[in-house]
């Protein structure tokens, strides 16, 4: 009965160990007045639209899973559709990505917190930015 017991108990304890890995966690801060200049050689920029980046929150787990926090303002008076074209991340090797599709609608100088997915990819999220941010 004690071998079944502690059993159980290792298998709960590798579990365990497998479902951390899955947790998001918020990556070190890093200012949005930043300064980088990575190369751009493939001019890879995120659509034009009205919307400008207020701030984020990086996230990331072991497994390489990349998210943010965006806090976003539509700049013009009327309603706007946010998706992911609009959104650029710039990672630590230079490489510049858009999220996983989303959609999010604002009325005209609305402000809203979006979260969305980067996917997975090896080197860390440095900034995030819109077409008003550059």
């Amino acid at each position: 009965m004690a071998k079944i017991w502690i059993l159980m108990l290792v298998l709960l304890s590798f579990s365990a160990l497998a479902n951390s890995e899955k947790v998001i966690n918020v990556d070190r801060a890093i200012p949005n007045s930043l300064h980088l200049a990575f190369p751009n050689d493939a001019n890879i920029t995120p659509k034009k639209g009205d919307f400008e980046v207020l701030n984020y929150i990086l996230m990331s787990n072991n497994e390489g899973e990349r998210w943010a926090v965006i806090t976003l303002t539509n700049v013009s008076s009327g309603n706007r559709e946010l998706n992911e074209d609009h959104l650029l991340a710039l990672f630590a090797d230079g490489t510049r990505l858009a999220p996983l599709a989303f959609t999010l609608s604002f009325k005209g100088n609305e402000t809203q917190s979006v979260t969305v997915s980067f996917a997975e990819y090896k080197f860390p999220i440095l900034s995030v930015y819109s077409s008003n941010d550059q």
